[in-house]
């Protein structure tokens, strides 16, 4: 008989989404005469469809693909060099950011390459890991399954992880680790919160990985959201990042990609880890070598989907629909706000952070919004122990739905 991982022994009962979905599903099965329905906005996906160009382009693909002479099979599984180039030229390079093409590797999903670039560092506990609280529960829970942690605690946490909190109190700005850390988690515009950092303190965690040898894990999922032209996009924004930083990026909430898979990761040649005998390696080489031996590259049709959003009317089109969830968040935010909660985020991000009234717990505050008003939203403390009290709303739906959410919370809500 095999044996297992046991690391994963230590991961909570449910991943955070699934168990929202539970909830939602007992509820609907105990109340099936639920008046105007249930309105998620809970789970950060998009409901608009993908911009005309895109799906002219992807029409022009399949017709390629059903005639011999044009009909392409594998890719480099890195990606085409008209996706790489246009990344690389339109994200980068024309904001001053030196990232050449073969920096950049085209995958199916942020989420899978934020989890699968431990697979080039170290096993076990050899790494200090440090990341924000409250976090995106996928960077804690592939940590945990590689056995880069210890024990789960009564908190939540997990013993040999680095917790650097996000409150109201510090403005949702991370404080620097105390202790030397080696590696470091960061999400700007930051899910769930909202915030963003400005340049200057970004600045700092920049200096702070070139001091103590350390790698930033930046992921920048949400950049096309930032409306403040002075906010960097791009941790390679900041001198020296490309020395110490991997960048991820999706194409899912920009473009509105989430069911057509398309996302990359720039790893620059500069940045390096040390082996075991102390010598210097290129991350760009361990990561060229993983992803080309697990990963067989992101269908052609979706390639040429994702090059489409470069073009002049893509970045029209494109900016609509981005215009379109922000003025969802200018909503929410406005009308939790008239509710007297005490709100942040929505003004870089699709998502409002709001501290859960009446001193409520996230998921007591979640069954309470479920139950008298039929909308959905995400507990805060699913995210971490500083999310405890917090409650995150996305503004990712029709604008019927986020009015109609709106309508049934000033109506029904009972604070």
């Amino acid at each position: 008989m095999p044996r297992i991982n046991d690391h994963y022994l230590k991961l909570q009962a449910g991943y955070l989404f699934p168990e929202i979905g539970r909830r939602v599903k007992a509820f609907a099965a105990a109340n099936p005469q639920t008046s105007g329905g249930i309105i998620k906005l809970g789970i950060g996906d998009v409901t608009e469809p993908l911009a005309p160009v895109v799906v002219e382009a992807m029409h022009l693909a399949i017709d390629e693909l059903s005639k011999r002479e044009t009909f392409r099979g594998y890719c480099d599984e890195q990606g085409y060099d008209f996706l790489r180039h246009a990344i690389a030229e339109h994200d980068f390079r024309a904001r001053g950011c030196d990232i050449a093409d073969d920096e950049v590797f085209v995958s199916d999903g942020s989420k899978c390459d934020t989890g699968n670039i431990l697979d080039i560092l170290a096993p076990g506990r050899e790494n200090v890991i440090a990341l924000t609280d409250p976090v995106y529960p996928v960077y804690v829970d592939t940590n945990v399954m590689g056995g880069h942690t210890g024990p789960r605690k009564d908190s939540g946490e997990y013993e040999g992880l680095v917790y650097l909190p996000m409150t109201a109190e510090n403005q949702f700005c991370p404080p620097l680790p105390a202790r030397k850390v080696d590696v470091i988690y960061l999400c700007f515009p930051n899910n769930p919160t909202g915030a963003v950092l400005p340049r200057e303190e970004l600045a700092k965690w920049v200096d702070y990985a070139r001091a103590n040898d350390a790698l930033i894990l930046f992921d920048a999922a949400y950049c096309a959201f930032i409306t403040d032209p002075a906010l960097s996009r791009s941790i390679y924004e900041l001198p020296g990042a490309r020395d110490v930083a991997i960048e991820f990026r999706s194409f899912s909430k920009t473009a509105g990609f989430t069911g057509t898979r398309c996302a990359y990761t720039v790893v620059p040649k500069s940045v390096t880890g040390l082996n075991a005998s102390g010598e210097k390696v290129q991350l760009h080489k361990l990561w060229n070598r993983r992803h080309t031996t697990k990963f067989n590259g992101v269908a052609y049709v979706v390639q040429r989907a994702a090059e489409a959003v470069y073009s002049s009317e893509g970045q029209k089109q494109v900016q609509a629909t981005i215009d379109f969830y922000m003025e969802n968040a200018r909503i929410i935010r406005q009308s939790l706000t008239a509710l007297g909660m005490k709100v942040f985020g929505g003004e870089h991000a699709p998502y409002v952070w709001l501290q859960t009234p009446a001193g409520l717990k996230s998921w007591a505050f979640f069954d309470k919004l479920l139950n008298e008003c039929h909308v959905v939203g995400t507990p805060g403390s699913g995210f971490g122990a500083s999310g405890e009290g917090y409650f995150r709303i996305s503004a990712f739906n029709s604008r019927a739905n986020v009015e109609e959410a709106m309508q049934r919370m000033r109506d029904r809500l009972k604070i």
